[in-house]
């Protein structure tokens, strides 16, 4: 399946105008300016892709009364407002919303704002096939599937696995969607062999968090919370690592886990439909959202099954060219062509 859509945009692009009329795009995000947000860091990313595709793009948190040929929304909900005032000013101009975890997962089954922002849209992108099935059947046409890609980096640059301990990353912001002690927890019920050791990355978004997670450092010897990180840092923690763990309760299409996977790590995550969308129905490294015991069972398992670890990593290396970044950009290229109609 996901060789056919890849395939299918790659086409697209090569049949696409190697000259398109040139757009102002604007692209509204609510996370601000600096932030690491994922929001913000999709936001930056499709910034750069579209203007490699030689437009012009600003990225705004609200949407004022700019000129622009097209807007490109971040959350339906969130990004209502600026949706409402664009298409008053511009009926008959293109509007693109991006579905976020929070839209798909909550706001979208109780916010009239995050459905009327979807019907005004002239297209809907999700970051994984499983988001469809969220959506009012009418509205499922407008969708498209654009993975987030990643950069491969040099592995050689990066730190080995310890020698001593066998490391696995849990990387994001420590609020409550993400569940972030689950593996901190989980590690409590290992047996005094194990070797397992939970690193976590990613600023505490509040005190609370943070309170939460100095306690687990004083109480826990498996675990360490290194704060936050700057990208090429997170990244060299979670390329040294033998395993990742992604434990949200809800997600749109997490940017670690595309990350861990162009890294070569292989994942632990909660079966939820964001996680299926990308890992695939029949991947064996589920556990249930909120599942310690399950979650302490697969780490054990990863731990002392090398051939349980090898068929994880090898399902998530068959996954790598879903995130290649001429993908993404042919994806945009075939979205914008559409729009231009």
């Amino acid at each position: 399946m996901y060789g056919l859509d890849s395939a299918l945009v790659l086409a697209r692009l090569a049949a696409f105008d190697a000259k398109p009329n040139l757009m102002r795009i604007g692209i509204v995000t609510p996370a601000p300016p600096g932030s690491k947000y994922g929001n913000r860091v999709t936001a930056l990313r499709w910034a750069r892709i579209l203007r490699g595709l030689r437009h012009q793009v600003s990225i705004l948190q609200e949407y004022r009364a700019e000129v622009f040929d097209l807007l490109v929304a971040l959350h339906a909900r969130r990004s209502h407002q600026s949706i409402m005032r664009f298409h008053k000013k511009y009926p008959h101009k293109p509007i693109i919303v991006a579905l976020t975890g929070t839209d798909l997962y909550g706001d979208l089954h109780t916010s009239n704002r995050a459905r009327q922002s979807l019907e005004l849209a002239t297209r809907i992108i999700a970051l994984q096939p499983e988001a469809r099935d969220e959506l009012d059947p009418q509205l499922r046409s407008k969708v498209r599937i654009i993975y987030q890609s990643v950069q491969s980096g040099s592995r050689q640059k990066y730190k080995k696995p310890s020698s001593s301990f066998f490391e696995v990353c849990v990387i994001g912001h420590l609020r409550n969607v993400k569940d972030p002690f689950r593996s901190a927890m989980a590690a409590r019920l290992l047996p005094s062999r194990s070797r397992i050791r939970v690193i976590q990355v990613g600023r505490a978004m509040t005190n609370r968090m943070a309170a939460r997670a100095h306690a687990q450092m004083n109480t826990n010897v498996r675990y360490r919370w290194l704060g936050e990180l700057p990208r090429w840092r997170a990244g060299q923690v979670l390329s040294r690592c033998r395993a990742c763990v992604v434990s949200s309760k809800m997600e749109g299409g997490a940017n670690v886990l595309s990350e861990a996977i162009v890294a070569g790590v292989p994942v632990l995550a909660t079966r939820i439909p964001g996680n299926v969308g990308i890992l695939g129905d029949s991947y064996a490294g589920y556990f249930k959202v909120g599942d310690t015991r399950g979650l302490a069972r697969l780490l054990m398992r990863i731990e002392s099954d090398a051939n349980f670890l090898m068929l994880l990593r090898q399902h998530c290396e068959s996954l790598v060219p879903l995130f290649d970044p001429s993908l993404e950009k042919a994806a945009w290229a075939s979205l914008l062509s559409e729009s231009q109609k």
